[in-house]
């Protein structure tokens, strides 16, 4: 698979599906997604920013590239102490091979563990690609495999990963996050729904590559999983451009102390996980499938750049806060209604209504 990512730095098991499949509008996927049709059967038309978004951009990786640093710090000290040097980076493409590559530097400028990365895909409904789960059971023992993200929403992933899992004995099932807001994995950076910039972009921020792909006639039996790589953006690349604004800090929270990159926000517990809360939102708003709900920075993001969204809901305690300015731009952009509403876990959330509502 081709991608503007270093070799050296992660290994893409995907399939290179460029110019096979005709990206489509977000209104034309969205009709067809609420009409049955699987996401991953299709590719999105990726969101060209704009100048101002952009600004805002910069602006939130400026301010957050340094509590990013801390989340992989301390979510790299909990891989070594729980899970060992000999550990497998395996990065759920594509918004966890950032995550990947930012621990793969970090566990070797300051464990010298040099971890084996790659890039898998798995698709909520249809499960991890078997052919690439071969390829890494061909070379590792089962047991040093982890799966890697960048941020947990509300855990629809690591329940299908769990499921998926049980057919391969030995591999674990726990999976490693810079951010979960959902409190449902024990190995994180931070349990705070912290803005991670890489998740503002798209391709340009992902090695030029899509969101992976899963259709029967164009991925054959014994293939990965599908991506496109969007060879037409490289002037407009930036994927090392936030891997090394967030790198340039490793050096300060490796000299902090433990206490202080423990966690960015404290462990204060809140009840309940995240996809309670996510279904009590459902609920809330007469929403019918929870699949609709997509709360955390992440998630609303991801809603904004890729689907058809119906409103935002915002946090009070948040509303003037920098860490949601690319998401009022967006949501300005677009003509999206940003709502005050009471969250727990999470600063924002996405909410997709019905295409027949509407």
């Amino acid at each position: 698979m081709r991608s503007t990512y270093r070799k050296e730095d992660v290994v893409l098991l995907l399939k290179d599906i460029t110019g096979l499949v005709t990206p489509q509008p977000a209104q034309e996927r969205e009709r067809l997604i609420q009409s049955g049709r699987h996401y991953c059967e299709m590719l999105p038309v990726e969101y060209v920013p704009t100048q101002q978004y952009m600004q805002v951009y910069k602006e939130a990786l400026r301010i957050y590239a340094l509590p990013v640093a801390r989340a992989v710090a301390g979510l790299a000290e909990k891989i070594m102490r729980e899970r060992g040097p000999e550990t497998v980076l395996v990065s759920l493409a594509r918004a966890g091979i950032a995550a990947g590559i930012l621990l793969k530097w970090y566990l070797k400028t300051y464990y010298h563990a040099d971890a084996a990365h790659y890039a898998v895909s798995i698709i909520r409904g249809r499960g991890i690609d078997r052919n690439a789960m071969r390829y890494l059971l061909a070379r590792y023992e089962p047991h040093q495999l982890l799966f890697v993200d960048g941020w947990i929403g509300k855990g629809a992933i690591l329940k299908e990963l769990k499921k998926e899992m049980a057919a391969y004995p030995g591999v674990s099932p726990q999976l490693a996050v810079l951010a979960d807001p959902a409190w449902v994995t024990e190995l994180y950076g931070t349990r705070e729904d912290i803005l991670i910039p890489s998740s503002c972009l798209n391709s340009t921020v992902s090695g030029l590559i899509s969101r992976t792909f899963l259709r029967s006639d164009i991925i054959g039996p014994d293939d990965f999983h599908g991506a496109a790589y969007y060879g037409q953006l490289k002037g407009s690349d930036l994927s090392y451009a936030f891997l090394d604004a967030v790198g340039q800090y490793f050096p300060k929270v490796w000299a902090e102390s433990e206490e202080a990159h423990k966690n960015l926000a404290g462990e204060k517990q809140i009840l309940g996980t995240g996809m309670e809360e996510a279904s009590e939102i459902a609920q809330a708003f007469q929403i019918s499938d929870v699949n609709l709900v997509k709360p955390g920075i992440g998630e609303t993001t991801r809603v904004l750049l890729r689907r058809v969204p119906w409103q935002v809901l915002v946090d009070a305690r948040w509303k003037d806060n920098q860490a949601l300015r690319h998401i009022f731009r967006l949501a300005q952009e677009k003509d999206v209604p940003v709502v005050c509403y009471p969250l727990k876990h999470y600063k924002c959330c996405g909410l997709i209504q019905k295409l027949s509502d509407i």
